[in-house]
């Protein structure tokens, strides 16, 4: 699957491609209103896309339910246009899944993760999407990824809240050196 940017980018050729194979005379248009008018369609055919997907991956996925009792879901989600990758926060753990036949699972503990940190070039705070990078003290995933997710700051907060909840239930907390 490509990147967000790539995708974007296809999109925006295919639709310049398409207008340059009718017989629709836009020279009469002022060329700034033409370029606005492709990139909010290839936009909207990004996000129309990615909804598809969406629905296409809820339908599909199992109805399995293998978090404990106590447990609770606080987010669940995907990154944009990804089939095979499966993102889950809950009180407990952060719960990433790869694959669409076999599965690949990582968990990373709450109360095991040191920083939070969410970035977002220009493309994706137009699609409204972005990366959250964790740092823990997990010895085979110290430094994950969460790619192109909705609503990024959003999930951060989500994310930090539940950090800090679960510190205070396990009565864990860093001291700082300074």
């Amino acid at each position: 699957m490509s990147t967000p940017s790539e995708a974007h980018a296809r999109i925006k050729a295919r639709i310049w491609q398409a207008i340059a194979q009718t017989d629709l005379d836009i020279s009469q248009i002022d060329k700034e209103i033409v370029n606005a008018l492709v990139d909010l369609t290839t936009e909207a055919a990004l996000m129309e896309l990615d909804e598809e997907i969406g629905k296409s991956w809820s339908q599909t996925r199992t109805a399995q339910n293998d978090l404990d009792e106590e447990e609770q879901l606080l987010w669940e989600g995907r990154p944009f246009l990804s089939l095979s990758t499966h993102y889950r926060i809950t009180n407990e753990r952060i719960r990433i899944t790869h694959g669409l036949l076999g599965k690949d699972r990582e968990d990373i503990e709450l109360i095991r993760i040191q920083d939070i940190d969410f970035s977002q070039t220009l493309s994706e705070r137009i699609l409204k999407i972005g990366d959250i990078t964790i740092h823990s003290h997990d010895s085979s995933h110290p430094k994950v990824t969460l790619n192109n997710v909705k609503d990024p700051e959003r999930v951060h907060e989500i994310l930090r809240r539940a950090i800090l909840n679960a510190r205070k239930r396990y009565n864990f907390s860093y001291r700082e050196e300074m």
